[in-house]
C-alpha cells in the first residue's frame, strides 16, 4: 500500500519543478527568436558598366549614335552659316525686298534647325536610356544569380547619388559581377 507522506512528497517534487517551468513559459524561451544576420550586398553598376565587355559594347553603340547625330547637325550648320555669309556679301547689291526676303528664308531655316537640334536631343536621350536599360537589365540577371548563390537576402547599389552612402568592401559584389559578365561575353581579340 501506498503511504500517504510518499504520495504527497512525489506532489510536492512535481510542484517543485513545474511550478518554475510553468512561470517560464515551459520548454519556450520568454525572449523573442533570434532571427539570422541579414545577408547584405552592394553593386557598384557604374563600375560594371566601365569595366565589362557588356558596358564598352553599351557604350560604343551610343556613341556611335551620337557622333551619327552630330556629324548630321553640323552639316546643316555649316549650311547655315554659309546662306548667312552670302547673305551678308549680296546684301549691298540685293533689293530691300530681296533682302528681306533671304533674312526670312535663314530665319526659318534656323528655327527648323534648332527644332531639329532638340528632336536629336531627344532621340539621344531616348537611345541612351534604351541601352543602358538593356545593360542594367542584364547587370541585374547576373547580380540576382550571384546573390541567390551567395545566399543574400538584399543587394543594394552603391556609388555616386546612390542610395548607399556607405557600405563595407567585403559587401562588395561588383568584381563577381564584372567577372561574370565577362566571362558570358569575353573581350575581343585585336
Amino acid at each position: 500500500m501506498y503511504d500517504v507522506g510518499v504520495r504527497l512528497s512525489r506532489r510536492r517534487l512535481l510542484l517543485v519543478m513545474l511550478v518554475p517551468a510553468l512561470l517560464t513559459g515551459g520548454c519556450q524561451s520568454s525572449r523573442p527568436a533570434e532571427r539570422p544576420p541579414v545577408r547584405l550586398g552592394v553593386v557598384d553598376l557604374q563600375r560594371v558598366l566601365l569595366e565589362t565587355e557588356a558596358g564598352k559594347k553599351a557604350r560604343e553603340a551610343l556613341n556611335t549614335f551620337m557622333k551619327n547625330r552630330q556629324a548630321v547637325m553640323e552639316l546643316e550648320e555649316k549650311e547655315l552659316k554659309r546662306m548667312e555669309d552670302d547673305l551678308i556679301k549680296q546684301a549691298s547689291v540685293l533689293s530691300a525686298n530681296g533682302r528681306r526676303d533671304r533674312e526670312e528664308v535663314l530665319r526659318r531655316r534656323v528655327v527648323e534647325f534648332q527644332q531639329r537640334a532638340a528632336e536629336m536631343n531627344r532621340e539621344v536621350q531616348d537611345k541612351q536610356k534604351e541601352v543602358l536599360e538593356g545593360f542594367r537589365e542584364k547587370a541585374e540577371r547576373v547580380v540576382t544569380k550571384i546573390a541567390q548563390d551567395l545566399g543574400l537576402l538584399v543587394v543594394m547599389e552603391k556609388g555616386k547619388g546612390g542610395p548607399t552612402v556607405f557600405a563595407d568592401e567585403s559587401l562588395d559584389i561588383s568584381t563577381r559581377v564584372i567577372d561574370a559578365l565577362n566571362k558570358d561575353l569575353p573581350p575581343e581579340k585585336k
